[in-house]
């Protein structure tokens, strides 16, 4: 196996040097490690840094996010026909050494994605504001309703990917990829495996490009995370939607009934009210399943690029 490992990085002048020196050039089952670092458009000396450390750098002339920075590495890795995609963030709070402890489901053909998993093992829970602690288990209750599985963490950027994985995955978004991935891949049934390792709960320089305001990085999540899952299960949502509208409408229109059983008169504006909120649960719905037809067309889609992807992948080049 070819891996990649991929570092987006924004103004990682203090760190990057000691995180790609720190990345372990044999692995068990790896035959061969590349190192690329995704410079977002730093103003600093992040790029030269991490290129006289060892590594390739592609750099963005100026800052898209990391969300387009891991779009640039998914390409990257495709490109260069990397078996494995590992990600991990520049500033240090992710251990490199434990990536070989990251691929092994993978290895062992266990699973075609693993994402480090601070809160799966109660011991190894790292120390953190406990807003933060209580946002990313929202968040994790979120994706595992809307995925239908169980997951700890699901914002942790320290993954791995098979390839398989990366030519099944689609990503829009720019602010931020952890959580869209996870509700793009458990949609397409791609097996994840969470794997409960250290991480620093805390930057030791600076502080969190993307989580550095909660209530800002939960807007924006929350976001991401309904846009996804609006493009995968539009009819769900607005059939979610529709339920309440169906209950209010429901209640006035039995509330107008009980008036006139007991007075003889008709509550006009409960009446009114009632078959107005009926009218738009039958409009939300007829909505979703307008839409529904349309991520039909969308996998469709998906699943040729799939093969386009493969083809061009797969295909050794002309010498």
């Amino acid at each position: 196996m070819n891996l990649l490992v991929g570092i987006p990085a924004l103004n990682e002048s203090a760190t990057i040097q000691d995180v790609v020196r720190r990345i372990p050039r044999q692995i068990e089952g790896v035959e061969e490690v590349t190192i690329v670092v995704v410079d977002d458009g730093s103003t600093d000396r992040t790029g030269d840094l991490a290129r006289e450390a060892g590594a390739t750098v592609l750099r963005h002339p100026q800052n898209s996010g990391v969300g387009v920075a891991f779009q640039t590495m998914v390409r990257h890795a495709l490109a260069v026909r990397a078996d494995l995609l590992v990600t991990l963030d520049g500033d240090g709070q992710f251990n490199p050494e434990d990536i070989a402890k990251l691929i092994a489901p993978i290895v062992e053909e266990r699973a075609l994605v693993c994402t480090a998993s601070r809160f799966r093992d109660a011991s190894l829970v790292p120390t953190m504001p406990w807003v933060k602690k209580w946002g990313n288990r929202q968040v994790a209750n979120l994706v595992n309703m809307l995925t239908g599985h169980r997951y700890a963490d699901v914002s942790c950027g320290f993954r791995a990917y098979h390839r398989e994985a990366l030519l099944r995955l689609t990503v829009y978004h720019s602010f931020t990829y952890t959580h869209e991935t996870f509700l793009d891949l458990a949609a397409k049934k791609v097996p994840i495996v969470e794997v409960p390792l250290v991480v620093r709960g805390t930057r030791e320089f600076g502080k969190s490009k993307i989580a550095s305001s909660v209530l800002r990085y939960g807007a924006r999540t929350a976001k991401i995370m309904l846009l996804t899952y609006r493009d995968q299960a539009p009819l769900r949502l607005c059939a979610w939607m529709a339920l309440p509208l169906v209950l209010i409408g429901v209640l006035l229109l039995v509330g107008s009934f009980l008036a006139f059983q007991h007075t003889g008169s008709w509550l006009k504006w409960a009446a009114f009210a009632g078959g107005a909120a009926l009218g738009l649960a039958v409009l939300t719905l007829f909505f979703g399943f307008m839409a529904d037809i349309a991520t039909r067309l969308r996998r469709n889609q998906e699943e040729i690029l799939y093969w386009l992807r493969r083809g061009v992948v797969d295909v050794p080049p002309r010498r």
